[in-house]
């Protein structure tokens, strides 16, 4: 075959540090643009971003060569860092140690998509803990309570 051929789709999850409600509406489209920046910048493709004041949900097409790991790592210094060089909020911004990764079929893309694009809705029902646990528990992840909170 003389070419590499993928479709490598993630639904990403990460919250604030202490799940702490940090993202207001003044910042969330400016953080977005600045997140999606971030994402192009090491070619992959964004495919959605939503959230509420404590959580971010990305969906993201990556490429072969990508670790994500280190995407997600430069997503989360950089947006950081920006937040706090420029004082967008009060105090100092961080976003939790850890993240939540899970791989989309492209027969549940859209649904996916939707998924991240009415997360103040699905927020009126349910805490950012409960949907973190029902992702785990529908992928199949084993955890244990006492280690899943930073």
């Amino acid at each position: 075959m003389a070419g590499t051929f993928s479709n490598l789709n993630f639904h990403v999850v990460f919250s604030t540090k202490n799940r702490d409600d940090l993202i207001f509406p003044e910042l969330e489209e400016e953080l977005y643009r600045y997140i999606s920046g971030i994402i192009k910048g090491e070619e992959a493709v964004l495919l959605k971003i939503g959230g509420i004041q404590n959580h971010v949900h990305l969906v993201i097409r990556l490429k072969p060569r990508h670790l994500i790991p280190d995407i997600i790592k430069k997503i989360k210094a950089h947006s950081s860092k920006w937040i706090n060089k420029h004082e967008k909020i009060n105090g100092r911004f961080s976003w939790q140690v850890g993240y939540g990764v899970f791989s989309v079929s492209e027969s549940q893309l859209l649904h996916t998509i939707e998924y991240v694009e009415n997360q103040k809705k699905h927020h009126q029902r349910m805490t950012f803990k409960e949907e973190f646990v029902g992702f785990l528990e529908k992928n199949g992840i084993q955890y244990e309570n006492k280690y899943l909170w930073d």
